[in-house]
C-alpha cells in the first residue's frame, strides 16, 4: 500500500478558516423607520447577518435605498406580517409554509 502524505497542518489551518466564517453569524432585529443609514443596513447583510425589521412607514420608500444592492449581492428580501426580513447571498428565505 503507497503512503499517504498528509500535511495537518495545512488541513487545520483549511478548517479554521471554515469555521471562523460565519461563526459569529446572527440575527438582527431593528425598526426600519428611516433613522439608520441604509449602508449600515447594506454593511450588516454584507458581514452574513440576517436582518429582521419592523417596518414602521411606507416600506418601498423605506427599504429603497438598500433592497437592490441586497439583491444584486444574491441576498433575499420578503415582507412577512409588518416586518421585512432580509438574508445574505447564502440564506434562502423558505417560504412554503406561508398560506
Amino acid at each position: 500500500m503507497d503512503e499517504i502524505d498528509l500535511d495537518l497542518q495545512t488541513v487545520e489551518e483549511e478548517l479554521e478558516d471554515e469555521t471562523d466564517e460565519g461563526g459569529d453569524r446572527r440575527v438582527v432585529l431593528g425598526v426600519l423607520d428611516g433613522s439608520t443609514a441604509d449602508e449600515e443596513w447594506l454593511a450588516t447583510v454584507e458581514d452574513g447577518h440576517v436582518l429582521v425589521l419592523s417596518v414602521d412607514g411606507e416600506l418601498n420608500q423605506l427599504a429603497g435605498g438598500f433592497a437592490r444592492e441586497v439583491t444584486e449581492l444574491g441576498g433575499d428580501l420578503m415582507h412577512f406580517r409588518g416586518f421585512l426580513v432580509v438574508t445574505p447571498a447564502d440564506v434562502a428565505i423558505d417560504a412554503d409554509r406561508v398560506g
